[in-house]
């Protein structure tokens, strides 16, 4: 099936690592141009070959933290130096949280509203011009399904994801007119290494069998009874870029394995 991707130009942030760098994958296995960002230079370069073994395309690693205006500037700056523009944006960068509401500062609040919430900003305002040169778009913000269903011990994290949501309804309803695509997608349990660091951090006194605490962590809340792949979830980012996707506008979807308990 022709996705109609190639020779696109896809930013992914946070692509070093999980879900961003199986999307970036299945994106270059599809033709397109990447650019990955995040802050670790060698995570960064380990990961920029891999996803150069996956096709003939152009692979652009950037450091850069993106939670920052100053970083979120340097992308823009690269990606219109090399490519004059990009064709996608998939804002995925982002981190777990592990608070309560009473113990968490102020400081902490303003730190994941930066990543989760200004960087998609940021970057949208910079790289959107270049997308209507260029005959439009698609953006895609990665959310979570916290952002519908919260988890008990991360309010901070649950809340700046579903302002994330939001902002991509109203990012659709603004950019829609002129071709660019924005939709969320709200993944469910994925087996990536920021959820194995959260594992760890709640077993830590109680043994530290964080294995043990995903396995029934999804045995308890996902039907499926499973945590996903990555990749599992980066097949559906890849087919949201895509010319089959045409008609996806303003929407959030969930892959979750069963887990919304709502309709």
């Amino acid at each position: 099936m022709d996705m109609g991707l190639h020779d696109k130009v896809a930013v992914i942030t946070g692509g070093s690592i999980g879900i961003g760098l199986a999307v970036a994958k299945g994106l270059a296995a599809e033709g397109a141009h990447i650019v990955i960002v995040a802050r670790n230079s060698e995570r960064l370069e380990t990961a920029r070959a891999e996803i150069a073994s996956v096709g003939k395309v152009r692979v652009i690693a950037l450091s850069a933290d993106v939670a920052t205006g100053d970083g979120a500037g340097s992308v823009v700056a690269a990606v219109e130096n090399e490519f004059g523009g990009a064709d996608i944006l998939i804002n995925n960068a982002g981190t777990g949280s592990n608070e309560t509401i009473m113990n968490a500062p102020d400081e902490k609040w303003q730190i994941y509203w930066d990543l989760h919430v200004m960087a998609a900003v940021r970057l949208t305002r910079g790289l959107v011009p270049a997308m209507k040169r260029r005959g439009g778009g698609v953006i895609i913000n990665n959310a979570s399904i916290c952002a519908a269903q919260p988890l008990w011990y991360e309010p901070i994290y649950n809340v700046t994801k579903a302002a994330l949501v939001m902002l991509s309804k109203t990012m659709a309803t603004e950019f829609t007119k002129d071709n660019i695509r924005v939709n969320a997608v709200n993944p469910g349990f994925v087996l990536t290494p920021d959820w194995i660091k959260t594992a760890k951090q709640l077993t830590a006194d109680k043994g530290g069998d964080w294995q043990g605490y995903i396995d029934n962590l999804a045995k308890e809340n996902a039907p499926i009874g499973r945590f996903s792949a990555p990749e599992e979830i980066a097949d559906f980012f890849v087919y949201l870029c895509s010319a089959r996707a045409s008609y996806c506008v303003g929407s959030t979807y969930f892959i979750d394995g069963g887990m919304l308990k709502t309709i």
